[in-house]
């Protein structure tokens, strides 16, 4: 376990740099030209993000990031 002080400031930049690069990862998704083992990874790299994002963010900021889960149909 680590610790880490921060000012108000830097709190601030850090969670825009990880919305930026959520969004940005997001976008992607949906570009159909990106292959599914790509689409996997950048998966798994915004799960990291998102668990950090959660760190420094407010819960309300938090929720607008969360991926919705696919249901099956039918069920």
């Amino acid at each position: 376990m680590l610790g880490l002080i921060i000012h108000e400031k830097e709190k601030l930049e850090i969670q825009y740099l990880l919305k930026r690069e959520m969004d940005e990862i997001l976008y992607d998704l949906d570009d159909v030209r990106i292959d599914q083992i790509v689409k996997r990874a950048m998966k798994e790299r915004y799960k990291i993000l998102f668990s950090l994002f959660t760190r420094v963010a407010p819960h309300n900021e938090c929720v607008n990031y969360i991926i919705p889960s696919k249901k099956k149909k039918g069920i």
